[in-house]
């Protein structure tokens, strides 16, 4: 038998043994591991595995335990995972898509997500992910659906997107993404585009137009600037335009009025000056208008309040001076408008008589106007 040729003390034991055991848990789990990446016949749910146990290791915080049950090789009964049958092989099982929608879970997205080659949707919601978007997702050849809002996603605008050839919905929204936009993402071919709510800078692209999506959201943002003309080649697809609160500057471009298909407009917390562009009165299909929060000024055009579709018309906070026609009392159309801090004569809650005046001594003329001067 071994002897020791040096007494042990009870504490050089204890770290004896608890090196010892550790060695073994270490040698144990990566043998199950092992094991399990073997049980899994299916090569695609083979990668869908590691990819995701590489991300549960690096999920440091999850409240509602969402992810407890990612134990063992079959991931299609993890929770927020969903499988289906790989397009080009229906008995093949494989992972299309991944829901952790507010789970309030925290820590980041490790590379090895990029493994997941069939996901078509990534949800990830409201949760408390960080970091950036690993360049090894322009694998994701079929993602169709990325929702990263609300969580804690940082740096430039992450160009790693604008690899993905099949995604159609794009949601960045409540994140800190930071810097200008790349006028690539507007030559995508894209139906959704949240980006509100982050500390994007610099204008907005002027290929703005180059886009095909239906929604479009910039809220909340820093980008200064006028919106370019090119909004007009939106006509065909665009139904939803939220600008607020992005320190647009100079008119309200009249190739806004060429959408014809927008149901909402929303340029309200701006630096906008000028009239009112009178082509918005040819959008029939126009739910929703708020243009309050500017420094809009003449006249509200009836053309505009007698839009078939109006149900919502805001433009208080401006320098309006005149309603035309009904415009004057929305009420008695059942639109809801709010007509407050203007120049209006005779209606209550407006601005002083200095303010009005001062608006009124330096006249915009929009045609003559240069974008950013």
């Amino acid at each position: 038998m071994a002897s020791f040729s040096f007494p042990i003390t009870t504490t050089a034991f204890v770290l004896l043994f608890l090196s010892l055991t550790s060695n073994v848990f270490n040698l144990a789990a990566k043998h199950s591991h092992s094991s399990s990446i073997k049980a899994i016949k299916n090569p695609r749910l083979q990668k869908a595995f590691i990819a995701l146990q590489a991300w549960k290791r690096v999920i440091y915080s999850d409240p509602r335990n969402m992810t407890s049950n990612w134990v063992g090789p079959s991931v299609c009964n993890y929770t927020g995972v969903y499988c289906a049958p790989f397009p080009n092989d229906t008995k093949v099982q494989t992972v299309a898509g991944i829901d952790l929608n507010h789970g309030n879970i925290a820590g980041y997205l490790p590379d090895e997500l990029s493994l997941l080659n069939d996901l078509a949707l990534l949800h990830l919601n409201s949760n408390r992910f960080c970091g950036i978007l690993p360049l090894s997702f322009s694998n994701l050849t079929l993602l169709y659906e990325l929702d990263i809002s609300n969580n804690r996603f940082v740096g430039p605008f992450p160009s790693v997107v604008l690899s993905l050839p099949s995604l159609k919905y794009l949601d960045l929204r409540f994140n800190e993404f930071e810097g200008p936009l790349p006028p690539q993402l507007f030559s995508k071919n894209l139906d959704a585009i949240f980006v509100n709510n982050n500390l994007f800078t610099s204008t907005i692209p002027s290929n703005l137009g180059s886009s095909s999506a239906s929604v479009v959201v910039f809220a909340n943002n820093y980008f200064g600037g006028c919106l370019p003309p090119s909004i007009a080649n939106f006509a065909n697809t665009l139904e939803e335009l939220v600008l607020s609160n992005i320190s647009l500057s100079g008119c309200l471009t009249p190739e806004v009025g060429f959408l014809y298909k927008l149901k909402v407009l929303d340029v309200s917390n701006n630096k906008l000056a000028g009239p009112i562009p009178y082509t918005i009165a040819g959008l029939a299909h126009l739910e929703l208008i708020n243009l309050a929060h500017n420094m809009f000024s003449g006249i509200v055009p009836e053309g505009i309040c007698v839009l078939p579709k109006l149900s919502n018309f805001t433009f208080s906070y401006n320098y309006f001076c005149e309603e035309q026609g009904i415009c004057s009392n929305l009420t008695s159309k059942g639109i809801v408008y709010d007509d407050r801090r203007n120049c209006l004569p005779e209606k209550p809650v407006q601005r002083n008589k200095k303010e009005c005046d001062a608006v009124d001594e330096h006249p915009i003329d929009c045609l003559a106007f240069h974008c950013g001067t």
